[in-house]
């Protein structure tokens, strides 16, 4: 038995395990709907500006959780909380399909941010625990386990799209999420198996107006570098469909490429960081992640009626590169958000988090306002702009911390 850890080998990596298998699962269940995201606008008969508030309203569900789970976690335990909300958003995620009302629909995808937002706090809680636990850097690997689990899930909805009823599909996958959930629940560490490496130290309470003003930039320049990968979440299999005129299978595959890629730049984070600042990485991904999206955005345009295959390939081929591009975007900001001066990482993050939050709400409603007023690929020069500003904005944080050996695992 470890003196670190306070369990046995065994027990630690069986609650490993655990762990990696929960955070596949929510990547799974959190992208299960999205390569079905044309049938369910044919379904509520609702314009994409009108689609493009349902989503948004959808991100105030998650702003909630934020003000309470932490009570939560200290109540009951991190492990009940996983395995309640994990239930909640698998249910949530089988209703979906049923609703033809807009208003009902945006109900229910209110709640799913909402259940997904506690389940990601606890389960996130619970992985920091595991790490101080083990006295390794795990989160990386938990974050790559997402990212699997969100590729397999949209690989498999394409897959089964063309020939499997939106209603079923929307029934087997989140009951294998909630078989899932409720195995790993029962692996990881169990609030009976804490101690004191669990409870964060108190810290000194800085006021929002004594936030420094670096931290403000690095939000937006986290914003701007998640955006693209929001859209491409939101929006690639309606541009696929629209745009290419692609089946619904056919249409996943940019999506498809696009996560793999990240999970590929991801992974390799950790020995690119070896040499380089992460930050500079983020420079470089954001210059050019963004030509790359603009590339597979108006090449394909322009081939779709001509050459719908070569449309095709040239879309995902783009879309590769403009993952491999952003892959390093979150981890850059958030570790140089852990660097603030007069912050602690955990006040830095929680700040950065509310910010972006918040205004990504609102641009999703500007981005399906844009669609309906112009066109979807006219709107895609909204994120590729972002990307780019994020890569600039990557430059000005790599050259303030050259000396700083910013860790992409935090």
């Amino acid at each position: 038995m470890s003196k670190k850890t306070g369990i046995s080998d065994k027990r630690a990596k069986t609650a490993q395990f655990a762990l990696m298998v929960i955070f596949f699962s929510q990547g799974f269940a959190t992208l299960s709907w999205m390569p079905r995201i044309p049938e369910f606008i044919e379904n509520l008969n609702v314009s994409k500006e009108l689609w493009g508030t349902i989503i948004g309203f959808g991100g105030a569900g998650a702003l909630i959780p934020l003000l309470f789970t932490s009570r939560l976690i200290i109540r009951f335990g991190t492990t009940p909380i996983i395995k309640y909300s994990s239930v909640a958003l698998s249910g949530i995620l089988l209703a979906l399909p049923y609703p033809t009302q807009w208003w009902l629909f945006m109900i229910l995808n209110f709640f799913l941010s909402f259940s997904i937002s506690v389940f990601n706090i606890a389960l996130n809680s619970q992985a920091v625990m595991f790490q101080k636990r083990v006295d390794k850097v795990l989160l990386g690997s938990f974050h790559g386990s997402w990212s699997i689990g969100a590729a397999t899930s949209a690989a498999v909805s394409g897959v089964i799209a063309a020939f499997t009823p939106l209603k079923l599909q929307m029934f087997l996958m989140p009951l294998l999420c909630i078989i899932l959930f409720l195995w790993a629940a029962r692996h990881m560490i169990q609030p009976t198996e804490s101690d004191a490496v669990d409870k964060d130290v108190p810290e000194k309470r800085i006021s929002w107006l004594k936030t420094p003003r670096f931290l403000w930039l690095l939000s937006v320049g986290g914003f701007m570098g998640m955006w693209p990968e929001l859209v491409v979440m939101d929006w690639a299999s309606v541009y696929g469909k629209e745009v290419l005129s692609l089946d619904p299978s056919r249409a996943a595959w940019p999506y498809t490429v696009f996560v793999i890629a990240m999970i590929v730049g991801r992974f390799s984070i950790g020995r690119l960081t070896l040499k380089y600042n992460v930050a500079r990485l983020s420079q470089v991904g954001g210059l050019f992640g963004s030509v790359a999206l603009a590339l597979a955005v108006f090449t394909s345009a322009s081939l779709a009626q001509s050459n719908q295959a070569l449309a095709l390939f040239l879309l995902c081929l783009f879309f590769a590169i403009a993952g491999l591009g952003i892959s390093s975007m979150v981890p850059g900001y958030f570790s140089a958000a852990g660097n603030v001066e007069g912050l602690s990482a955990a006040q830095a993050l929680s700040r950065m988090l509310l910010f972006n939050t918040i205004v990504v709400i609102f641009a999703k409603m500007f981005m399906g306002s844009l669609i309906d007023a112009s066109s979807l690929p006219l709107a895609m020069i909204f994120p590729i702009v972002t990307f780019a500003i994020a890569g600039l904005i990557a430059g000005l944080v790599a050259n303030r911390h050259k000396e700083i050996k910013l860790n992409p695992e935090i």
